[in-house]
């Protein structure tokens, strides 16, 4: 698991995500938005807005935020126009961190997504220095009670391309053309998962202890908090132990 997965695992277990679900609401509605706007209101032909809105159900978010959201995306209601931008750069320990935002202000996000960084022992890049770092993959997460070897025959039989059993859980790994078809096939055959998305899985990780782990999640966490900020990947590996005492 990367090292970003494990710390929102973590956050989620100690109930910080509960503490932000209205940030969480309003990245989420950007999502349906920007979604709708570039594929058609329609999820069962636009498979990036049927992915947002079965995140915002996973959110409980009421069905009437959803169907705004995407009527502002198609132009039937007034709406804000955003701009989708990734920003590349490294953090404490030399890893590589990748931030996607979709903002109305580019000059205003470019500042705040810069400051976090030198704040936090870091610096960003110029586009492309970490981007090759990582490959897109749908991944879908469950918890260890699962039966590994049903999971496994399941997962293939639907065209996962992996799966792997880690300490904290197992996770499957699709290409991102197959990833609503894999989860959906494992959602019938009776597997509930943890989590699902098409997200940016590092190639390799870099190890970090003590005060270079503490900047880092400082600056993921300050990264999330921002309400450009879509999505943050990065390369860094710290043990669960280290995690839960930063915590």
């Amino acid at each position: 698991m990367s090292g970003h997965n494990k710390w929102s695992t973590i956050k989620h277990k100690k109930g910080a995500a509960d503490a932000k679900r209205g940030k969480i609401f309003t990245k989420i509605i950007k999502e349906i938005s920007v979604a709708a706007k570039l594929g058609g209101g329609d999820p069962a032909a636009n498979p990036r807005l049927r992915t947002a809105i079965d995140k915002a159900k996973g959110e409980n978010m009421p069905k009437d935020n959803i169907e705004r959201a995407i009527k502002k995306g198609t132009g039937e209601m007034e709406g804000v126009n955003y701009e989708e931008i990734t920003y590349e750069g490294y953090g404490p320990g030399g890893v590589a961190v990748l931030v996607e935002v979709m903002t109305d202000n580019r000059n205003r996000t470019v500042s705040e997504v810069r400051s976090i960084f030198t704040k936090c022992n870091g610096n960003m890049g110029e586009t492309g220095c970490v981007s090759w770092m990582f490959d897109q993959k749908g991944l879908i997460t469950y918890p260890k009670s699962v039966d590994f070897d049903k999971l496994f025959e399941a997962a293939i039989e639907a065209g996962a391309e992996d799966v792997v059993d880690l300490d904290e859980q197992i996770e499957v790994t699709t290409e991102p053309s197959a990833f609503i078809e894999v989860r959906d096939a494992l959602n019938a055959a009776g597997f509930t998962f943890e989590n699902a998305e098409v997200t940016m899985i590092p190639q390799t990780q870099v190890k970090l202890e003590g005060k270079q782990a503490e900047s880092m999640l400082k600056m993921i966490d300050r990264l999330e908090d921002n309400d450009d900020v879509q999505n943050v990947y990065a390369n860094f590996d710290i043990s669960m132990e280290e995690m839960e005492k930063l915590m």
